[in-house]
């Protein structure tokens, strides 16, 4: 009975990833306006940061959704299709579940944020 029941979300995945995907990039939000040298500022914090994800989980475009409202370019790194990126989330965060923000503080320690709406709060308290 688990087999049918994993079958069942996986072809579910399969049949609404490329639809969650497809709204998510005809609805993109616009970024907020701000002056290069400002931009290049935020762009030299966000190189600290590095978001953990799946590409077609709702949680993670919640979180990019964000990123991109606040104009942040935060690096990606796919955790279900690169095995190094999961091994890197499992070993330096504990466990494999996205979205996972890995942020390094500028004394180098390396801090791990779970929770889409974690993740949110502190985006925004930071670059807005």
């Amino acid at each position: 009975m688990k087999w049918l029941i994993r079958y069942f979300f996986k072809g579910l995945r399969a049949l609404l990833g490329p639809i969650i995907l497809l709204v998510d990039k005809l609805s993109t939000p616009r970024g907020i306006k701000r002056s290069a040298q400002e931009q290049q500022q935020v762009d030299e914090q966000t190189r600290k940061l590095a978001l953990y994800q799946f590409r077609t989980c709702p949680f993670c475009i919640k979180v990019r959704r964000a990123a991109k409202r606040l104009s942040l370019n935060i690096e990606k790194r796919d955790a279900l299709g690169n095995p190094v990126h999961r091994r890197e989330l499992l070993e330096g965060g504990g466990e494999i579940k996205v979205p996972c923000l890995r942020i390094t503080e500028d004394d180098g320690q390396v801090r791990w944020l779970y929770e889409s709406d974690d993740i949110i709060d502190y985006l925004q308290q930071r670059f807005a």
